[in-house]
């Protein structure tokens, strides 16, 4: 039986692991949760099915309110990034599923790594900020990354059996989001509501503002250049609003090998969870017939300005990443929270690049310094821009 721990409980890809859990209990046991912290509720509901050892919150005021609705003998309760970290690091599991949003997963990814855990990677940020020091660490340790995102699962499974030496580039699709044939000039009144509105996959809130601004794929990019050890220009994007092809791998013969699926998070779920085997999931097939056609387009980084942004901070190495994340962060949340606009979030993140001057991180420690610098600049911009805007 594998033990998980698992980052990010309460978000939509935590939710569907522990769906998977229940549905294989022969093959599977929580042995720790973390979450941020802002449904207490929710978490006392999982630990009472589930039954971990630990539980981690992000938010430390929430773990007394979660130590009241919790009757002895309860879970140890942690609290914090160190809470985060004890726990990939001190508990004892076999994999550890990181699927926190955003830069709250990079210092319990790196523990768990650290400690010689396998790593089911649902946090793209994490590789977006430390890529190199993360893939150094998890050589020096023998620790496989296993991708749970659906577009990095695909290409994972196209390389299965090949050499990497025969790749000629990977092809990611793309929805093309919600605005795919919205005018450019029409972006500028976008509500919250209506970014929200994702055509194909329901995710939470963040990652669903960042599909409908293509950076999802952008931060793809970059994650996709570190799993899977790429140079930037072989890593390529294509719009694909059915979201049956998962991504697709092209050899330097000129075969293409696609994944193909229905979209359901469960799929690349379960197979990182039981890679190098399968199990029988329980989800929908595939029924191609009915789909009818499959389409492809080009990327339109002129309306979609996010997917330049994120390939030019590729480009440009040392902490450029960092702070086109964290940028990003603080640049969505404000959108959320209706201080900017929907155009407002790519003009943020590059005046942060423009602005940066941090150079390359050496350790996990500069990477945190840029973000937290960069969070700062990009929360002073927003304050200027909001001005008068209602919150």
């Amino acid at each position: 039986m594998k033990r998980l721990t698992l980052l990010g409980a309460t978000g939509s890809v935590g939710l569907r692991t522990l769906e998977l859990v229940s549905s294989f209990p022969e093959e599977f046991a929580v042995a720790g949760l973390a979450a941020r912290g802002s449904n207490v509720e929710l978490i006392a509901d999982l630990c009472r099915k589930h039954a971990p050892r630990a539980v981690a919150l992000l938010d430390a005021g929430a773990r007394d309110r979660l130590a009241r609705l919790l009757p002895a003998p309860r879970p140890e309760l942690l609290a914090g990034a160190d809470g985060l970290v004890a726990l990939t690091r001190d508990v004892d599991a076999d994999v550890v599923v990181s699927a926190l949003v955003g830069a709250a997963g990079l210092l319990p990814t790196m523990a768990a790594i650290q400690a010689g855990r396998t790593v089911a990677l649902a946090n793209k940020e994490t590789l977006v900020m430390a890529g190199s020091l993360m893939t150094a660490a998890a050589r020096a340790r023998g620790v496989r990354l296993l991708p749970v995102d659906s577009e990095h699962s695909a290409v994972f499974q196209c390389l299965e059996g090949h050499s990497r030496g025969d790749v000629h580039r990977i092809l990611l699709t793309a929805s093309g989001g919600p605005f795919r044939e919205t005018p450019k000039a029409a972006l500028d009144r976008v509500t919250v509501e209506e970014a929200l509105r994702h055509p194909t996959w329901k995710m939470g809130a963040k990652i669903t503002i960042d599909s409908s601004t293509l950076m999802n794929k952008g931060l793809e990019i970059i994650e996709a250049r570190w799993l899977f050890d790429l140079a930037p220009e072989q890593i390529q994007v294509v719009v694909h609003p059915q979201s049956i092809v998962h991504s697709m791998v092209e050899y330097i013969d000129g075969s293409v090998i696609a994944q193909l699926g229905v979209a359901d998070m469960g799929v690349p779920i379960l197979y990182a969870l039981t890679y190098p085997e399968r199990r029988p999931a329980p989800a929908a097939r595939l029924d191609l017939p009915r789909v009818g056609q499959l389409t492809f387009f080009e990327p339109d980084t002129d309306k979609f300005p996010c997917l330049g942004l994120a390939r030019r901070a590729l480009e440009r190495g040392g902490a450029a990443p960092v702070v086109l994340n964290a940028a990003n962060e603080i640049a969505v949340a404000a959108f959320l929270g209706r201080r900017v606009g929907y155009t407002d979030i790519a003009r943020l993140i590059e005046e942060a690049l423009a602005a940066s001057r941090a150079g390359a991180p050496a350790s996990i420690e500069d990477c945190v310094a840029a973000d937290v610098e960069t969070r700062r600049f990009v929360e002073a911009r927003v304050a200027a821009r909001a001005g008068g805007r209602p919150a």
